[in-house]
């Protein structure tokens, strides 16, 4: 603690460099970090919903999962195909 009060009464914090732009709470990389940290927890969510509740076994929670990425990964190839193309545009 005391050092912590001496670190400000002697103004020891200017000596220390700003982090990076690309570092701030509000930059977009970070920003990026916590929607996937929060699409986790969802995920987590949704398993521990299908397995408890739903009395899926887990690898049926596994198979459900896996199945999504693979249909959203198809939709999302063809959308990118199709504004590579430039049909979409």
């Amino acid at each position: 603690k005391a050092d912590f009060i001496n670190f400000i009464s002697d103004q020891e914090w200017k000596s220390i460099e700003p982090i990076s732009s690309w570092f701030g709470p509000s930059s977009l990389l970070m920003s990026s970090m916590s929607a996937l940290f929060q699409l986790s927890m969802w995920i987590r969510h949704c398993h521990g919903y299908l397995t408890e509740n739903l009395g899926i076994p887990v690898w049926g929670s596994y198979a459900l999962f896996a199945l999504a990425t693979l249909f959203c990964g198809l939709i999302l190839g063809l959308v990118s195909r199709d504004f590579a193309r430039g049909r979409l545009c």
